[in-house]
């Protein structure tokens, strides 16, 4: 019998194609008659537009139109829930955040265009902009999440009779996604109807918000992101840039291609948001907490964007305590949107809380694993509800084995290598699993393969390769024969999109479906169809076995029994929900993560040495794409620790404003790393028992690294990232 596919290492799908240049990105696409689009930005932190002189761009050679709030192309307002931003480009003169779109130039080629955008000139009427957390005042608040024991009167009371207490304040400003893919639109309107090729992480729900703004039917507009270079959660929502493409398409008549550079794409499109927290602990000698309380500010800008909450899934599910307080909120600044970003509340509101509990170790005394374990939370905190599936323990116990913890000195500055410090550290990560309503379609083709397809996307993630191993193992076919089809909304939905490590989750149950809906639908031709050898028996006694269909002692293959019957091929839609029964669990994935720096003592350098992470995410389907994902989110842990960080002047700007500033790990800063997962499927999520594991190898990996830098040198760094001057 041919062995699963699942779980194995599998080569990507579409590994050949990308590596080759064959692989067509939303830039890629050259339709006839094809002119290109630039954007012209807002250079004041706030105010409004009085007036602009495109005189010398209209002039400019090549260039066919110059729009502005004065030369408007029409656009519906966004409705809360489909965009990143809650206003429309170019629909008034209010300057909402230094880099905001205020003009578009459209010309006969990308350089004359680009040219002709930096003849534009704008005057202002400016208002000092609110850029920093700590001088705009109070936040709003969000909705407090607090659970207290019977006969406490508050959180602070539970603190006040704890006999020991830990207040941890750390904060980081903007980070950006770097997609590798700048975003890229290229619009074509046929009549009335507009294919848009541009990346999304939710190709349905992007094609419906652009028909939405434009005011066409949903129906009339299809968009296509078969490739897609990164993602993050800044593909998630649709920006004005992607639509004032589409729209100036179709008032010219022509298709339009529009490609932000690096610069545009750190301001044009969204960013995670600067965020302020402080955790106070209380707990009893020995390191039992009596008390948890996380308070947070989080940027939400005028001009709209994704709310920064990170206490609750963090700190109200992560450790057993019978008093309990989350308060976030939010603080209105005048800075370009916000989005999601790669562990989006996760990854800063476990920084916090791992930073405060790596305190509380060595406040008392007690190992951090050890810690950890005493405070182990088999339910959460707050509402009670069990978890569907959690091992976390064990990552603790296997982590904690294979990095050697045994060997580290609890005393700060006690190991070092020349002039280098030497120190570990230890944190434990949490991300939320959840499963999307998903269809998918399976089609057995005349020429031996199966195509099988789902409405999501495939932003760099494996997801193709996820569909193509699914079906495999479904249909009992080699990988090689199966074509997965992503990224075209005229897919079967593939659940709410690609994002929040729901995609395997979600496709994985409507692939399955599909497969057996499809197996379905071939035995009924092979039963209906006069042509074919089964003509007239029986559906009960055909059979399907490895791409044969089999009856009364013939078999035929699926591909020479389609030619027999006259049909190119025979497929079927199936669709796959979660079980409402699952309610009553909590669904998360976990880790813990163990890391090695090394801090030189006279310039205060850090490095990080070496990392092991061991994981409990469920059925692991690709384990090739799965370490590639956990070992690319650690690497991204590490900027997140060392690194990232934009923070924005008074006058709006952002300091670094292109990869030249904006610093992200790379060769030389990424170390050994020691990726392990416990393969544990869990039985409430799916019959499958996937999980999801995109962001959880992110999370957490930096307070690992700031509690071994602590271990190293002795001083606590709160403020990310950890740079050496912090540290001397």
């Amino acid at each position: 019998m041919t062995p699963s596919p699942i779980g194995r290492r599998t080569d990507r799908v579409d590994g050949p194609a990308k590596v080759t240049g064959s692989a067509p990105y939303a830039a890629d696409y050259r339709p006839e008659g094809l002119v290109h689009a630039h954007l012209v930005q807002a250079t004041v932190g706030r105010g409004e537009v009085r007036g602009m002189d495109v005189s010398r761009a209209e002039a400019a050679p090549g260039v066919i139109a110059v729009f502005t709030p004065f030369r408007p192309l029409p656009l519906n307002p966004p409705s809360p829930q489909h965009s990143g931003e809650n206003y429309s480009a170019l629909q008034d003169t209010a300057v909402r955040f230094r880099g905001q779109i205020i003009g578009l130039v459209v010309a006969d080629t990308a350089e004359r265009a680009r040219d002709a955008a930096a003849l534009v000139t704008a005057d202002y009427a400016v208002t000092p902009p609110r850029t920093s957390l700590a001088d705009a005042g109070p936040g709003v608040p969000q909705g407090l999440v607090q659970k207290l024991a019977p006969g406490t009167p508050s959180i602070d009371a539970a603190l006040a009779s704890s006999p020991v207490t830990v207040t941890t304040s750390v904060s980081q400003h903007a980070q950006h996604h770097i997609a590798m893919e700048p975003h890229a639109t290229t619009a074509v309107w046929v009549d009335d109807q507009l294919t848009v090729y541009t990346g999304a992480q939710a190709p349905q729900q992007a094609a419906a918000t652009i028909a939405a703004r434009l005011g066409v039917e949903p129906g009339k507009v299809r968009l296509i992101c078969r490739y897609t270079g990164g993602g993050f959660g800044q593909r998630s929502p649709v920006w004005n840039e992607a639509l004032l493409c589409a729209a100036a398409a179709r008032e010219l008549g022509r298709p339009v291609k529009l490609v932000l550079s690096r610069e545009q794409v750190f301001t044009a499109i969204g960013h995670r948001g600067a965020v302020r927290q402080t955790i106070r602990l209380g707990a009893d000698a020995d390191g039992r907490l009596r008390a948890l309380s996380h308070d947070s500010d989080g940027e939400l800008p005028a001009a709209g964007g994704w709310r920064m909450m990170p206490g609750r899934e963090t700190s109200a599910v992560m450790y057993r305590t019978p008093n309990i307080r989350i308060d976030q909120r939010l603080v209105t600044l005048d800075t370009p949107p916000t989005w999601s970003m790669r562990a989006p509340a996760e990854a800063p509101g476990m920084f916090a809380l791992e930073t405060a509990m790596d305190e509380l170790a060595a406040r008392t005394g007690v190992d951090p694993v050890e810690l950890r374990l005493r405070n182990y939370a088999t339910e959460d905190p707050v509402e009670g509800r069990r978890f569907s599936s959690k091992h976390l323990d064990e990552c603790y116990r296997v982590g904690a084995q294979r990095f050697g913890w045994d060997r580290r000195s609890a005393r700060p500055r006690s190991r070092t290598d020349g002039d280098w410090l030497i120190g570990m550290g230890m944190a434990s990560a949490v991300y939320i699993a959840w499963r999307q309503p998903a269809s998918a379609r399976a089609r057995f083709l005349d020429d031996g393969r199966v195509a099988v397809g789902s409405g999501t996307s495939d932003p760099g993630t494996g997801a193709s390769t996820v569909l193509a191993v699914v079906a495999a193992d479904e249909l009992e076919l080699p990988v090689g024969s199966i074509t997965a089809e992503v990224g075209d909304s005229a897919l079967p939905p593939g659940g709410v999109g690609a994002y929040g490590s729901s995609v395997t989750t979600s496709t994985v149950p409507a692939v399955q479906a599909a497969c057996r809906a499809a197996v379905e639908a071939l035995v009924r031709s092979a039963v209906d169809n006069p042509r074919s050898p089964f003509a007239g028996l029986d559906p009960a006694s055909v059979r399907y076995r490895r791409g044969r269909v089999e009856a009364r002692g013939r078999s035929v293959d699926f591909p020479t029994l389609l030619r027999a019957m006259g049909l190119p091929h025979v497929e079927a839609v199936g669709t796959a929900a979660p079980d409402q029964s699952a309610s009553r669990y909590r669904f998360h994935c976990f880790g813990a993560h163990f890391c090695e720096v090394r801090v030189h003592r006279l310039t205060g350098e850090p490095r990080v040495n070496r990392f092991t992470s061991v994981f409990d995410v469920g059925r692991v389907v690709n384990a090739k794409a799965a370490r590639g994902q956990l070992v690319g989110s650690i690497i991204w842990g590490i900027g997140h620790a060392l690194l990232e960080a934009d923070p924005i002047e008074p006058d709006g700007r952002f300091a670094a404003a292109s990869m030249a500033d904006y610093l992200v790990p790379v060769h030389a800063d990424t170390p050994e790393i020691d990726v392990h997962w416990l393969d544990r499927p869990d039985p409430h999520i799916s019959e499958s028992g996937v999980r999801g594991l995109g962001e959880i190898g992110m999370i957490s990996a930096a307070a690992a690294i700031g509690n071994a830098v602590y271990n190293a040198t002795g001083v606590r760094v709160h403020d990310l990232p950890i740079t050496l001057d912090k540290l001397l």
